[in-house]
């Protein structure tokens, strides 16, 4: 694949001289770090040979666009359309990407929308780990326009960033899994979880957004799931609702010892500093912790407990364009559903202040269709 700079400098039709108009759109910008969103008119950029123009019909919400939005990474761009988990269906396509995609057909765009397609990990499938990365908002596209996201009436995107939803997959209920499906499923499937042939136990830490993907497509993989949580309340529900084989209340000393040694695998979902020894005593010899959450502070472990049973600590960041496709194939195939709460695009505010209070179950997610901002 060659790069998509140099792809780039070139027209719809292949000449440099003329220069096409942009696309332009309606959404919903943070305007500075207060994060409060307002309607927004803006220009795209022009559709490319290997561009495809998407109607957004679905946008997820997703807790990174709270701390984007409020710049609680200290490098936020304003004015600011964020939105990583998009559904929606082909408006336009340039002459490249039409040999992929076609005006109507269903897709998705997950959290990148570009990569420099020639250094180690582009060539190794797995462009999410590209230096030059391009973010799907908040970042600038390599001919210097700003990415948008998808709380927008349309998205430009290089069709290699863009994925076909399966039609029996719902467009509401695909989007979290452009972000949250695809984050649990590419360590699953990296780190073996996916051969359930040999009895296989994976243990989930958190039942969030994350966390209950995790419990069901573990249960997909044909894997004996331990749902592991600080809140006793979540129980009925891990059990009987995402089917879960077994719960652990985190803070019950006893039978955290009890299922000592129990565990092939474990998925670590919290996003703020945690002890690591308790959970690290789950696993078998040879077993993985697999750590999913960013944590804004250090955190500390005990490396005999690794050495001692031959255990591992890993990360996973996303996925692969190609896994994510893989994803949702599975996702379409086995039945396996994010649990969402779909709102207007007026309630975007109020969605984003309750996932500030962790008030949802288990995500939101915005419908586009009207595109409510009337300019």
């Amino acid at each position: 694949m060659g790069t998509i700079e140099a792809e780039r400098k070139l027209g719809e039709d292949g000449c440099a001289s003329e220069k096409p108009s942009p696309v332009m759109a309606q959404g919903w910008a943070a305007k500075d770090k207060s994060g409060l969103l307002e309607r927004f008119e803006f220009p795209l950029r022009a559709k490319g040979m290997e561009d495809v123009v998407i109607k957004v019909l679905f946008c997820g919400v997703c807790h990174t666009d709270l701390h984007q939005l409020r710049d609680d990474y200290g490098f936020s761009r304003y004015p600011m359309v964020a939105g990583h988990e998009v559904t929606g269906v082909v408006d336009d396509v340039g002459d490249k990407a039409a040999e992929k995609f076609w005006k109507g057909q269903r897709v998705g765009v997950g959290c990148i929308v570009g990569s420099c397609g020639d250094c180690g990990v582009c060539s190794d499938g797995i462009e999410q780990y590209c230096k030059k990365k391009k973010w799907t908002y908040n970042d600038v596209y390599y001919d210097g326009t700003p990415t948008r996201g998808g709380f927008a009436s349309h998205m430009v995107v290089n069709y290699r960033f863009v994925v076909a939803i399966p039609e029996n997959l719902p467009l509401d209920a695909a989007a979290p899994l452009l972000c949250a499906g695809i984050t649990v499923y590419s360590p699953m499937k990296f780190y073996g979880m996916d051969n359930a042939t040999r009895g296989k136990t994976c243990g989930v830490i958190g039942l969030g957004g994350l966390g209950h993907m995790v419990v069901k497509f573990a249960k997909a993989f044909g894997l004996h799931v331990t749902a592991i949580s600080s809140s006793a309340s979540k129980e009925k529900e891990a059990r009987e609702v995402l089917g879960a084989d077994a719960f652990l209340l985190s803070s019950d000393a006893e039978k955290i010892k009890e299922a000592e040694m129990t565990l092939d695998f474990i998925l670590d979902t919290l996003p703020v500093a945690h002890p690591l020894e308790p959970y690290l005593n789950l696993l078998k010899v040879n077993g993985k912790l697999v750590m999913l959450g960013v944590t804004p502070t250090p955190m500390q472990f005990i490396t005999a407990m690794l050495l001692d049973g031959r255990r591992s600590i890993g990360g996973s960041f996303i996925g692969s364009i190609q896994e994510t496709q893989e994803m949702l194939n599975m996702a379409a195939e086995k039945d396996v559903r994010c649990m969402i709460e779909v709102v207007p695009a007026e309630y975007i505010n109020k969605a984003l202040d309750r996932l500030d209070k962790n008030d949802v179950r288990y995500r939101f997610v915005v419908d586009m269709r009207e595109n409510a901002p009337k300019m």
